[in-house]
């Protein structure tokens, strides 16, 4: 007899709760900021197959990793026991993105039957490779960017590898703080399978199964019936990149499909900007559910409807053993590529385009303070762009980054060899519309040291955020580094040298506008121009005060 729909929605809503408390519990006791400030990480659960039946809070892009991960470990391991959790951040060995996302993944057991994982990602400040903060622009092979740990067994059946846990350790130029936030994912992963132990328990290992089955046809149901009102046919985009290649999508949808082909595309990069084929896969899934079902949490079931074409070898399904460092910067060009592709015909659900770039800054050296090495680890905030009817959101995370938040100056101040000296909205030319994108980011970083660096990773800086409907582009971004012999721009950056008082300044771009600029009304402009986004003498040339 089936179990009763009030049971199966209690056990539903247990399950996100236990994948929230997971959150929370690594969250409060990590090291890095770059984990308990800007959340830089993410938790689910899978039932026992691996497949994603709970997302908790974090980064899209991570959740979306964590069923691939799973699915990986029950592929290579045979003996899989109660106690052990397993370990990977490689791409080709479960891990998807790159090495300094570390990946920890734990089998939940009830009467001695594996009955789901409780699983986490977050990225780590250091795990070797050639350059601090395990990224370089100048890596062209992955044995250079870190540690590979290949979903291995780094606890068995509750005691813990101590040798693997020192090799991991041993290569890290922070040592201290990877340690505490690989023991805080591990706290996260136990947490969560307390709870779901104690929820099997409760109400039985085959109530336990079917609620998770159930929630998985509801996410197919929901999905399938959103596929349905959307437009059906096959929409093509190629669109110019900031280093010159061109990119191509084909998105066909059909009553029950939603096919992304992404086949013919450049060869994967010789340095590492490259990506893996479940890191564009999660792409797609993302896009997907922003324009089906983006209210309701993401299952397996959710994503049935879509299918993604790759081509291996290419920069978006790269070989063994590509670099991957960069990898999120043509990840979120996937993203936003598919997401252009579709925008004009789907304008209610999609805007024009945001500033579409993780906009990795990387800074460090010896902290002048405690003479220890010390990474700062900043992805950015910039404009959103505009909707037909409103103007677009300032200064958040991109859509593929999502739910996340800046590091507060006071922290970065406090944990870093260096001053915030300015956080500002960025009031450059761009994003003017009918209803206008969101502002970007002025972020200055100035240096307490004499041996610091600045690694960067940029896109949009050329070829800036799209408009709709006559909107004006955004204004792109870059990074300058300000030295007393001059200033210089950059988009990629890796390495460069910094002394005391240099000044590296982020700037983030606005988001693209929807609409002429001539029809804005004069209200908002007079606003605009009143909140400093806009000059008055650019205000007369491009909204027609002038006329």
């Amino acid at each position: 007899m089936a179990t009763d729909p009030i049971t199966l929605e209690i056990i539903q809503n247990s399950l996100q709760s236990a994948a929230d408390e997971m959150f929370a519990a690594m969250r409060k006791t990590a090291m890095s900021s770059i984990i308990y400030e800007v959340l830089d990480m993410g938790t689910g659960i899978t039932d026992a197959e691996g497949r994603i039946a709970s997302s908790g809070a974090g980064i899209p892009a991570f959740i979306g990793v964590l069923d691939k991960s799973v699915q990986f470990i029950l592929g290579k391991h045979a003996e899989i026991a109660p106690g052990d959790v397993f370990i990977t951040n490689d791409p080709w060995h479960g891990g998807v993105t790159h090495l300094n996302d570390l990946v920890l993944a734990m089998p939940v057991f009830s009467g001695g039957q594996l009955i789901a994982w409780t699983a986490n990602i977050a990225h780590n400040s250091d795990v070797g490779g050639m350059a601090p903060g395990s990224l370089s622009g100048e890596a062209t092979e992955i044995f250079q960017e870190g540690l590979r740990l290949p979903a291995v067994k780094l606890i068995r059946e509750g005691v813990t590898d101590q040798a693997l846990m020192d090799i991991i350790t041993t290569n890290s130029r922070m040592p201290d703080f990877l340690l505490g936030d690989v023991w805080a994912a591990i706290a996260s992963v136990r947490v969560g399978a307390k709870r779901l132990e104690d929820l099997a328990e409760k109400y039985g290992v085959e109530t336990f199964t079917e609620a998770m089955n159930s929630f998985m046809e509801f996410g197919h149901k929901t999905a399938s019936a959103e596929l349905a009102n959307l437009p059906k046919g096959t929409f093509e985009l190629s669109e110019e990149q900031d280093d010159g290649r061109v990119y191509n999508v084909k998105v066909t949808i059909t009553d029950e499909d939603f096919i992304v082909d992404l086949r013919d595309n450049p060869d994967q990069d010789p340095g590492c900007t490259n990506t893996s084929r479940d890191g564009t896969m999660i792409c797609a899934q993302m896009v997907f559910k922003s324009v089906t079902d983006p209210d309701t949490p993401a299952n397996d079931g959710s994503f049935r409807p879509l299918q993604v074409l790759t081509r291996e070898g290419s920069v978006f399904h790269a070989k063994e053993p590509a670099a991957i460092g960069f990898y999120f910067e043509t990840e979120v060009r996937v993203y936003d590529l598919i997401w252009r592709c579709l925008a004009p015909h789907i304008p209610d659900r999609l805007p024009a385009g945001h500033f579409s770039s993780i906009c990795g800054t990387f800074i460090g050296g010896i902290h002048p303070d405690t003479g220890r090495q010390y990474t700062i680890i900043e992805p950015q905030i910039g404009g959103w762009g505009a909707w037909d009817g409103r103007d677009g959101n300032p200064c958040i995370f991109s859509g593929f980054h999502g739910e996340t938040y800046n590091t507060p100056a006071e922290i970065s101040e406090a944990r870093n060899g260096l001053y915030v000296d300015q956080m500002a909205l960025n009031t450059e030319p761009g994003g003017e519309g009918e209803f206008t994108g969101g502002r970007g980011l002025i972020l200055e970083y100035r240096i307490r040291t004499e041996n610091g660096f600045v690694t960067a990773g940029y896109t949009r800086s050329k070829v800036k955020p799209w408009s709709l409907e006559g909107g004006k582009e955004g204004s792109g971004n870059y990074v300058e580094v300000i030295k007393p012999e001059g200033t210089e721009r950059y988009s990629f950056v890796s390495g460069l040298e910094l002394t005391t008082d240099d000044v590296v300044r982020v700037v983030t771009s606005s988001g693209a506008g929807f609409g002429d600029p001539k029809n804005r009304n004069p209200d908002s402009i007079a606003q605009d121009i009143k909140n400093g986004f806009v000059s008055e003498e650019r205000a007369k040339s491009v909204y027609g005060l002038d006329a």
